[in-house]
């Protein structure tokens, strides 16, 4: 007999049982689970509602129950459809009448909620941890580099000069954001939805602040509908996790770039390369890719949840036994993609001269040329028509600007002098792009203490 079958005479069919069972993926959340159960059995007990012997009973029962799971000593049942029943089976076999009080002023809609909240706050501070080490090997990487010219792209069409500092710090500073939303989301998620019941609350005197207090939570969710109902933090927490794959997979896009014969800017460690079944020759950015293929599928569950929640009534529908498994398998992807990411980047060797030499090409320091004639008093838009013409008879010549000799310069300006050579010096450029945010070496070692000390500030 189900727990709840008090009202029925029939057996649930066997597929319909199998369809509707959820243990095999929510079994996750037994120690949630457990946690909660034990908290409200604390708070029944200080409430009077039950004895202090029945939460002793309860209290112990959990705790051996839940050494058994970790002993691999407990077989779930998908007749018991979800981890709350299963566990709940076992209390009462191990312990009888007590057990059977547990779930006294308590529904599984406000219990799942309970658990889903724990499991999401604990998880979300394995995804941060995990992106503070990605911060730090880019923080370390970037002080290794600052000086290190290389072609910024737009339309990935060379543009300007700036350093691969400046290049790696612009992921630090999206990965920053992207710990901040999910301290948001984790801020935002901590009110306890226990004792909402199934949605109206209970006649019973519970101390609702006292279970929210037990575990960890900042209050109780103030409407009992919205506590039982609820999964608006399981969508913040899927699009913080979308947003940050697709900084990896943007990430990931370069990385692979850089490390192909074209760009070679970068060389992947071996250990984090792949081979080719049929040509020799091949070494492939798999974790990148993979990475960057990987970004599709939390999207889907971004997707995916939102459409379930999208046209519920209040309150709980039994639709929502949906949101689990996009969150899980979100979750398991990003905490596996980001210390293979991290430590591709960290064993990465960096190529300067490779970079170097891009630099070189592509009139880069056009705009550095353009700066040069408005800074001696020529109009910008002038100076721009100007420069421009140098880039075509150096590209039909097949030469740079630096290639130019005075002469050819003052054929199409006066006012260009023996300066304009340091002026268009690449590295020179670059340092000379000191405005706040900027490449110049004062710039990005400022990027770098404040990611430092924004590291600092969580290593408390």
């Amino acid at each position: 007999m189900k727990l709840w079958g008090g009202r029925f005479s029939k057996e649930t069919d066997s597929l319909a049982n199998d369809f509707q069972s959820s243990i095999h993926f929510d079994q996750r959340l037994y120690q949630q689970d457990i946690q909660g159960s034990i908290a409200h059995a604390e708070m029944l007990a200080q409430c009077g509602i039950i004895s202090q012997e029945d939460r002793a009973a309860i209290v112990q029962g959990l705790k051996n129950i839940e050494k058994d799971i970790e002993a691999g000593k407990v077989a779930f049942c998908a007749e018991n459809e979800d981890i709350h029943m299963n566990i709940e089976a076992l209390l009462t076999a191990r312990t009888g009448g007590a057990g059977k009080r547990l779930h006294t002023a308590r529904s599984r809609n406000d219990q799942v909620a309970v658990d889903f909240r724990m499991y999401v706050r604990e998880e979300i501070g394995t995804v941060i941890s995990q992106l503070l080490d990605m911060e730090a090997v880019l923080c370390r990487r970037a002080r290794e580099h600052q000086e290190t010219v290389m072609p910024g792209y737009t339309h990935l069409q060379r543009a300007q000069p700036v350093s691969f500092a400046q290049h790696l710090l612009a992921y630090a500073a999206m990965f920053r954001r992207d710990v901040t939303r999910l301290e948001d989301c984790r801020k935002r998620l901590n009110e306890c939805p226990l004792g909402s019941g199934a949605l109206a609350g209970t006649t019973y005197p519970i101390d609702r602040w006292q279970t929210a207090k037990a575990l960890g939570f900042n209050r109780p969710c103030g409407n009992s509908m919205d506590g039982a109902s609820d999964r608006d933090y399981a969508l913040e927490l899927m699009s913080g996790l979308s947003i940050l794959m697709m900084h990896l997979s943007r990430f990931s896009e370069e990385v692979i770039l850089w490390c192909s014969w074209e760009f070679k800017f970068v060389e992947l460690d071996e250990a984090y390369s792949t081979g080719s079944s049929i040509m020799p020759q091949k070494k492939n950015p798999d974790m990148a890719e993979l990475v960057r293929g990987k970004t599709g599928r939390v999207y889907g569950g971004l997707i995916s949840l939102l459409t379930v929640m999208k046209s519920l009534p209040l309150a709980y529908n039994k639709d929502m036994q949906e949101d689990k498994e996009p969150v899980f398998d979100a979750l398991d992807t990003v905490t596996m993609c980001l210390p293979v990411f991290t430590g591709m980047i960290g064993t990465m060797a960096v190529l300067p001269e490779n970079m170097r030499r891009a630099a070189g090409r592509g009139f880069i320091n056009a705009t550095d040329c353009a700066d040069y004639l408005t800074k001696k008093g020529m109009p910008f838009r002038d100076a721009y028509m100007a420069v421009g013409r140098l880039v075509s008879s150096c590209a039909a010549q097949g030469k740079t600007l630096e290639d130019l000799t005075l002469e050819e310069l003052r054929a199409v300006s006066p006012l260009f002098e023996e300066d304009v050579f340091e002026a268009l010096k690449l590295e020179n450029c670059m340092a000379l792009r000191a405005s706040y945010g900027g490449p110049a070496v004062s710039e990005t070692t400022r990027q770098i203490e404040e990611i430092e000390a924004f590291l600092e500030a969580r290593s408390k």
